[in-house]
């Protein structure tokens, strides 16, 4: 099928957004760190963005409605882990079903016309991006981050100095099992030694 590459993507993107979700502790999701200004999200602010933002994007535009509120309640971290883990899954098996000719079906974007797949590509990236401020708030916060398209510094920086891609939890049923346990996320071996592609002279 030519737009499985779209559904496996979407699949690994649920497991690398929920484990940026489990790096998060209950008492960092409330916190505006310095420099942040009162109009920056924080971590549940972002958690509500991607439930609401994302069950708009899949019921209006690719047309695919899971049928229960975006939001969890009460609005806890392990509640908004376990509600988006739902809904995307419900969501993914959904895309696992459609045709090619429905992927290329022009639909609306906001003031424009699409095709579901150009949709669903940026819905993707959009994904990404707000992901990426939560790991700059992570760092605000203190806390270390896991990889996501590849090693991080805490798993050692570079692939070319032997760092490797290490993810809180293998899968989305381990991540929800072992965060319902209070956490059982992998070591992360810190960060490795130039953290930089600059070549030396």
């Amino acid at each position: 099928m030519e737009y499985d590459f779209l559904t496996d993507t979407y699949e690994t993107e649920r497991l690398k957004t929920l484990s940026v979700w489990s790096t998060f502790s209950d008492e960092d999701i409330p916190v505006r760190p310095h420099p942040l200004g009162e109009n920056d999200r924080n971590g549940l602010e972002h958690m509500v963005h991607q439930c609401m933002s994302e069950n708009r994007w899949f019921c209006t535009m690719l047309h695919i409605d899971v049928g229960v509120p975006p939001l969890p309640r009460p609005e806890t971290r392990i509640e908004f882990i376990k509600r988006y883990a739902q809904d995307s899954g419900k969501r993914l098996a959904v895309l696992r079903e459609k045709d090619k000719a429905w992927w290329e079906e022009i639909v609306p974007f906001f003031d424009v016309q699409r095709t579901r797949s150009w949709v669903m590509v940026r819905r993707m990236a959009h994904t990404a991006h707000h992901r990426a401020e939560q790991g700059m708030l992570l760092r605000l916060l203190g806390r270390k981050n896991y990889s996501v398209y590849g090693p991080s510094i805490d798993s050692g920086c570079l692939a070319d100095q032997g760092a490797v891609t290490i993810y809180p939890y293998p899968d989305i049923e381990s991540l929800l099992e072992g965060e319902l346990a209070g956490g059982r996320k992998r070591d992360l071996p810190g960060p490795g030694s130039p953290c930089t592609e600059r070549p030396e002279r």
